[in-house]
C-alpha cells in the first residue's frame, strides 16, 4: 500500500472560549466563538504561567488554583497569536486566545497553553486532541487528504485508523511499515503512521 501525506489533525476541548487551531500544519481551524476575557486581578499578567482558570457564562476567568471552580492550569503564556509563534509544551489540552484592553483602550493579544486539572487530557499522546498531533496519537481519515485526531482507546466519536509511531526530519527515514505521513511541525515534522 502506498503511503499518503496529510496534514496534522486537531481537536481541542471546546469550552465556550476561543481556541487555537493546530500548531504546525492545521487540518481544520477549531470552530469557536471568541469570547470576552474577564481579568480577576490575581496577578500582573492575566492567566500567567502556573495560574488557573475557570469557565464563566460568557468568558474564561482567572481563579485561585485551589478554588473549586478552577478547571485548568496555564502551562505557558505568550503574547501575539499562536500562528507562527511559540509552540505549546507537551501535555497542553487546549489553547485559549486572550484579548485584553487596558484603561487607555490599548488592546493586546496573547494565548495561554492550558492543561485540565483533572482527566480527560486530550493533549496527552493517544488522548484524542490537544493543539497538535504528536507521536503516540491516533488519527482517522477525514476526507480530502486530511486526518483528525481521535482517542487511541476507541472512546472518541470515530475509531482510530492509524497511530503515529515515530517522527522524523524527512519521509525517507520513516520505517517501511508506514502507511500514512502526518505533518507534525517542529524539528521532526514528518509523522510516520501505521495502520491499526
Amino acid at each position: 500500500m502506498r503511503a499518503r501525506t496529510v496534514g496534522a489533525g486537531c481537536a481541542g476541548l471546546l469550552l465556550s472560549l476561543a481556541l487555537a487551531g493546530c500548531q504546525g500544519a492545521p487540518v481544520d481551524a477549531a470552530r469557536a466563538t471568541p469570547t470576552r476575557v474577564s481579568p480577576s486581578g490575581y496577578g500582573a499578567v492575566f492567566l500567567a504561567a502556573g495560574e488557573c482558570g475557570a469557565r464563566g457564562p460568557a468568558s474564561f476567568g482567572e481563579v485561585a488554583c485551589r478554588s473549586e471552580s478552577a478547571v485548568a492550569r496555564v502551562l505557558a503564556r505568550h503574547d501575539g497569536g499562536p500562528s507562527g509563534g511559540p509552540v505549546c509544551p507537551a501535555g497542553t489540552d487546549f489553547v485559549l486566545h486572550i484579548s485584553e484592553s487596558d484603561p487607555a483602550g490599548i488592546a493586546s493579544r496573547g494565548f495561554a497553553c492550558m492543561r485540565n486539572l483533572e482527566p480527560p487530557h486530550p493533549g496527552d499522546p493517544g488522548g484524542g486532541g490537544g493543539p497538535r498531533t504528536v507521536v503516540g496519537d491516533c488519527v482517522y481519515a477525514a476526507g480530502e487528504g486530511r486526518v483528525r485526531e481521535t482517542a487511541c482507546d476507541g472512546s472518541g466519536e470515530r475509531a482510530p485508523q492509524y497511530r503515529v509511531g515515530s517522527a522524523v526530519r524527512v519521509r525517507d527515514r520513516c520505517p517501511p511499515s508506514t502507511a500514512l505521513y502526518v505533518a507534525l511541525g517542529g524539528g521532526a515534522p514528518v509523522g510516520c503512521a501505521v495502520r491499526l
